[in-house]
């Protein structure tokens, strides 16, 4: 394999990260935080390593297949190094493997972290409080950062790639089909990063208006729109005891796990495309119907009902399937119902083509499509009946694609839950992790609730969990296809 193409994307990259440290450089500056000189020593480690090695290696834009798999999921792997590198080196999180668990759960915008915990972290009396501005700034940008794909981000800002960018843009793209809205993919990236930062601008402002401090409002915004999680408070969402930032919450978070091409076509002018949308209508109606499950779920056990719990189940309803993990209320008191209920969500996940992690609804749709198909295939074993969606006939290609997903996606949980209970977590701790971090939603179930952390998880946990969370940012094929003898031949 060719590996100068593979180097100088990943120099390019490293050195990117490094510049966009000069943020929080200046952050931690104006606070005076004790996070400084991490952030300077972080930025020169990325910066003198990442800049030779695009240098010696520019001008080579020949991108194939093979070297595609490596580029995108090596990228992910540097990116958690790089942002690793300020949380270890400023003493914020002191051990490596915590540091590069935080920082994997913020690039592929899972969510799960280790801080709170003061048996691991004593340094942190207040937990995640206790983090210095620029640190905390950090843990939201990559995940505004992974949110949108780092690939497509240094398509958008850097000519490097050339045409072989197509290449990248359809393995880091999360979906079935990845949709080009413009002729160009460089056009194509920059739409995209356009309407993202619009809606987060929007986000920041509602929140703003809407009493939220502005820090609080860019740190919070910076990790809805990417789906998320991490907040810059113990208590989550459920800190701001306001209605309207809750609701406010809700909305973004079910924009962000809205394809990104529906967006662009109703700002251009069609807003219809979402009532047209299958995907879209079965999203919107999957969260109408759980969140009024949940909600008689709760009432019946309470015996009466309350407007809070209404809220409560929709918020955590949107919060779980687009998978961003905020909470305002711990679903662990709820019956046990709304917690298999949500479980399922993990698996389902928000909108191909969002930044939502999970299988995708459009998967679920299409698998449940092809199993109605195979059973009206068994009455009627000549008929030639095509896998349909709306009036879109599913490519049998598609098709293939999804049921392998599923089969992969279904065999590594199981696997991760297994190990997981080899390393003595209990049961539904392990599926709940496993689900989690291959869902990349961030709060699982029992030992890891939403008012738990992944601090005391075993170190050799930490490392799995950190793999699963890249193979569900990836689509587990990017990933999986490294390690098939067929790929190093």
């Amino acid at each position: 394999m060719n590996l100068k193409p593979i180097l100088n994307v990943l120099g390019a990259l490293l050195t990117l990260l490094g510049i966009t440290m000069l943020v929080p450089i200046f952050i931690s500056f104006y606070f005076d935080g004790y996070d400084l000189f991490g952030f300077i020593y972080s930025a020169l480690i990325c910066v003198c390593i990442g800049t030779p090695v695009w240098f010696f290696t520019r001008n080579n834009k020949s991108l194939n297949n093979k070297v595609g798999f490596a580029v995108v999921t090596f990228s992910w792997i540097i990116a958690a190094l790089a942002g690793s590198l300020p949380f270890y080196l400023s003493g914020a999180i002191p051990n490596f493997t915590d540091a590069f668990f935080e920082s994997m759960s913020g690039v592929t915008t899972t969510g799960a972290s280790i801080i709170g915990n003061p048996e691991t972290l004593p340094h942190l009396t207040s937990g995640i409080e206790s983090l210095p501005y620029g640190i905390l700034f950090w843990r939201s940008f990559i995940q505004w950062i992974g949110g949108m794909g780092i690939v497509v981000f240094y398509i958008a800002i850097l000519p490097i790639l050339g045409s072989g960018g197509i290449q990248l843009f359809k393995l880091e793209v999360p979906g079935p089909v990845a949709d080009k809205i413009k002729p160009r993919l460089r056009e194509t990236a920059k739409m995209l990063w356009i309407v993202y930062l619009g809606i987060t601008f929007a986000n920041i402002i509602a929140l703003v208006l809407a009493g939220m401090p502005i820090f609080d409002s860019i740190c919070h915004a910076f990790t809805i729109m990417p789906t998320g999680g991490f907040s810059i408070k113990n208590s989550s969402i459920a800190y701001y005891d306001s209605t309207l930032i809750h609701t406010i919450t809700m909305f973004f978070m079910f924009v962000a796990g809205v394809n990104f091409t529906l967006h662009y076509r109703a700002i251009n002018g069609s807003p219809k495309s979402y009532l047209k949308d299958k995907e879209f209508l079965t999203y919107f109606s999957l969260i109408i119907a759980v969140s009024i499950l949940i909600f008689l779920s709760i009432a019946s056990e309470k015996g009466y009902y309350l407007a809070k719990d209404f809220k409560d189940s929709m918020f955590q309803t949107i919060s779980i399937i687009t998978t961003t993990g905020f909470g305002t209320a711990d679903y662990e008191l709820w019956p046990i119902f709304t917690q298999a209920v949500l479980l399922s969500l993990m698996f389902i996940g928000a909108m191909g083509g969002s930044t939502g992690g999970g299988m995708k609804v459009i998967r679920s749709m299409v698998l449940v499509k092809y199993a109605a198909l195979e059973t009206r295939r068994m009455l009627h074993s000549r008929a030639l009946i095509p896998v349909r969606i709306g009036r879109q006939h599913i490519n049998e290609d598609v098709v293939r694609n999804t049921l392998g997903f599923f089969l992969f996606f279904v065999t590594s949980l199981a696997m991760s839950s297994i190990a997981l209970t080899f390393m003595g977590v209990d049961l539904l701790s392990a599926i709940g992790a496993a689900a989690s971090a291959m869902g990349n939603i961030g709060p699982g179930l029992n030992s890891f609730g939403p008012t738990d952390n992944y601090a005391l998880l075993p170190v050799a946990g930490k490392w799995l969990l950190s793999f699963c969370m890249l193979l569900g940012r990836l689509e587990i094929f990017t990933v999986i296809v490294l390690f098939s003898r067929t790929f190093w031949k």
